[in-house]
């Protein structure tokens, strides 16, 4: 018995988009061949988003799972599994969409409520799964409705509480479900409507003033709020002006505020009455006349120097019968000065600061606008110096110069000179700064600054600071005389020298090894220095350098050069008067070898060729002994195979030993010690 799937399929009936309400199949078939025809039971399960909704077991490739009543919870993807025999296939997913919702049901904790207390609404879908959004609507006559919507992701219900406000007295509310469905939102039906009646607590409160109008400066002003209230409990009424709490009472209906008028009192004022969430106001606005205006404090001069006397004057326009006093401000409280409408002082330095004055009618106190009084010490001379300490500059870096007065009133003007040109203008307490950035060699040296401040002596000028510039050193170069080769025991001398640079010059001989090793050094006002050495020796042989530098701190490094040392003459003369002797030895050695082994020769007579011995000798022929062979003489060898010894093919017999030999002179080579 063979089979094998050939397919699973899963379908809905009527359409995979259901209405809320309306019946709907899920059914899944299975498509088999079989070899023969033998029965098999099928295992049929039903998935929807992955999770079990139905089982079955049948005999034929089908089954169904009925669902009479629609609801938008059965909205998901469906899959089948069908197992037979060990065998097991599933269907693709498909998607099943509920289409509605049902309706909400809407409660309310009350019916009938005082203004500024809260309704507990409650939104309920009994038949609908989480998650959800629920939407109320607070509806009132001739208006928008107020929507909120919250999302729920675990119930089905959704709780949410409405505050009556003031003016709300018959609301409406209502509410409608949402859900997601495949990117979509889909809206419930709306829920029944409820009524809320909406009561006051308490009337609009009453505002008003004794007296009502014509409110001058100085006279007593009275203020009355008042409410009607439903419940005395938790009532409070308060009495504001910009903002400001001038008054409370709380469980009263009447609040009671009185102040002496003055002008900062005109404006409006505010009463509220609150009780719980309920909130009611009434503003009214009341109007100060002025009694007299604000004084006027008149200085001599607002700026003066130290010892100087100084006149204040306060006055009120149009205005005499007042109590007058000068006042100076500080900052840990009013100084009192004089109870007068005039003040005459010679100041001091510490004088300087902020003066007013006051004038009081019928216990109105008004005060001036404050006037700020300057006195100014002289500056002392300033001085002028470099910042970095010494009068010097290198060529071509900025120069930062300090400009500094000790006494005088700040804030000072300082002016920086260069020549006779304005370079900076700083104002400062003490001291300024100034940078001169643009260097160079034929600048005008001089620098000089001024201080001052408003006194009327005028500016205090610096004594001029001159400035040297440091030219940095350029271009080191090294010789030597003599040049490239020294014979030992002799005299050299190293010369180092500058294309440019301010003196004096510190001068630095090196001689190059594994590590830098400073053989000479000297400080000169020259640009070129010489290092003589007495004695060279044959490990002076190497390659040497120098360096230059002067106070612009940069160090200049020449080319290397390399020094030879060789031996001196008079040695080379021992030498080769010994490689003579020598020679000449070893000359006269092989000569009087050669005499002595002619003496002892004996066998047959040789004749011998050559340019420089035929000339010499005689035509008498040598008999020589039967064997042939080369001739060695000393230990010189003739090469020239013509100029070879020849044998003569007679023998003398008994002559030979008769026979006279001439000798001329030859040219013996020196010895071979290996021969």
């Amino acid at each position: 018995q063979v089979f094998t799937f050939n397919t699973v399929e899963i379908k809905v009936q009527p359409s995979v988009k259901v209405r809320n309400g309306a019946p709907m199949s899920i059914i899944c078939h299975a498509d088999i061949s079989k070899n023969t025809d033998f029965q098999l039971k099928y295992n049929f399960t039903i998935f929807k988003d992955r999770k079990l909704v139905f089982m079955t077991v049948s005999d034929t490739g089908d089954a169904r799972y009925e669902i009479p009543v629609a609801k938008s919870s059965d909205t998901g993807d469906y899959h089948c599994t069908v197992k037979a025999d060990r065998k097991t296939k599933s269907s693709d997913p498909i998607h099943v969409w509920i289409a509605g919702m049902t309706k909400p049901i809407l409660t309310a904790d009350k019916r009938d409520v005082l203004e500024g207390e809260l309704v507990k609404l409650r939104c309920e879908l009994p038949e609908e799964e989480p998650p959800l959004q629920f939407c109320f609507r607070k509806i009132k006559t001739n208006s928008t409705p107020k929507e909120t919507c919250v999302p729920e992701s675990y119930t089905n219900f959704s709780v949410l509480e409405f505050s009556a406000e003031e003016g709300d007295h018959i609301l409406q509310f209502d509410c409608f479900g949402r859900r997601n469905v495949k990117l979509e939102w889909e809206d419930s039906a709306h829920s029944n409507k409820t009524l809320v009646t909406v009561r006051e607590p308490f009337i609009k409160p009453a505002l008003t003033t004794v007296p009502a109008s014509n409110v001058t400066e100085g006279d007593q002003i009275h203020f009355e709020c008042s409410t009607a209230v439903v419940r005395m409990h938790d009532i409070e009424i308060i009495l504001q002006k910009n903002k400001t709490i001038l008054n409370s009472v709380q469980d009263k209906k009447l609040l009671r505020y009185s102040t002496v008028a003055t002008l900062e009192d005109s404006g409006e004022y505010l009463c509220k009455v609150e009780q719980g969430g309920a909130s009611k106001t009434t503003k009214l606005n009341v109007v100060v006349s002025e009694l007299f205006p604000k004084p006027t404090l008149v200085a001599s001069m607002t700026k003066l120097d130290k010892n100087k006397e100084l006149i204040l004057n306060c006055s009120i326009n149009g205005f005499q019968k007042a109590n007058f006093s000068i006042i100076r401000k500080n900052s840990n409280g009013d100084i009192p000065l004089k109870s007068s409408q005039t003040l005459k002082m010679r100041v001091n330095v510490n004088d300087t600061g902020s003066y007013t004055c006051k004038a009081e009618v019928k216990g109105i106190v008004k005060e001036s606008k404050p006037v700020r009084i300057n006195v100014y010490a002289p500056v002392s001379k300033p001085t002028l110096s470099v910042a970095d300490g010494l009068p010097e500059v290198v060529l071509g870096k900025p120069l930062q110069l300090i400009c500094h007065s000790v006494m005088g009133t700040p804030p000072k003007t300082f002016r920086f000179y260069k020549g006779n040109e304005v370079e900076k203008i700083v104002i400062n307490d003490t001291y300024a700064t100034f940078l001169d950035e643009n260097i160079k060699l034929n600048d005008k040296r001089g620098y000089r600054c001024d201080a001052r401040n408003n006194h009327s002596s005028g500016a205090k000028t610096s004594d001029i600071l001159n400035v040297t510039v440091i030219v940095p050193v350029r271009d080191a170069s090294l010789g030597s005389v003599p040049y490239g080769e020294v014979e030992d025991g002799s005299e050299t001398a190293f010369l180092c020298s500058v294309k440019e640079g301010s003196w004096p010059i510190l001068f630095r001989f090196f001689k190059k090894t594994d590590h830098e090793v400073l053989l000479f050094e000297k400080t000169e006002h020259a640009d070129r220095a010489m290092w003589h050495k007495k004695t060279v020796k044959r490990q002076d042989t190497g390659t040497y350098y120098c360096v230059a530098s002067n106070r612009a701190n940069v160090d200049v490094r020449s080319r290397p050069i390399t020094i030879s040392v060789i031996l001196a003459a008079w040695k080379k003369g021992v030498i080769a008067a010994l490689v003579l002797i020598t020679i000449a030895g070893a000359g006269a050695l092989a000569l009087w070898w050669f005499l002595r082994k002619k003496k002892k020769a004996k066998g047959p007579s040789m004749e011998m060729s050559g340019s420089a011995l035929a000339a010499n000798l005689t035509s008498e022929k040598l008999t020589r002994q039967p064997s042939d062979g080369d001739y060695y003489s000393g230990s010189g060898y003739i090469e020239d195979s013509e100029n070879h010894m020849k044998s003569t093919d007679e023998s003398k017999g008994p002559d030979l030993e008769s026979a006279e030999v001439e000798y001329t002179e030859v040219e013996v080579s020196t010895l071979d010690p290996h021969r």
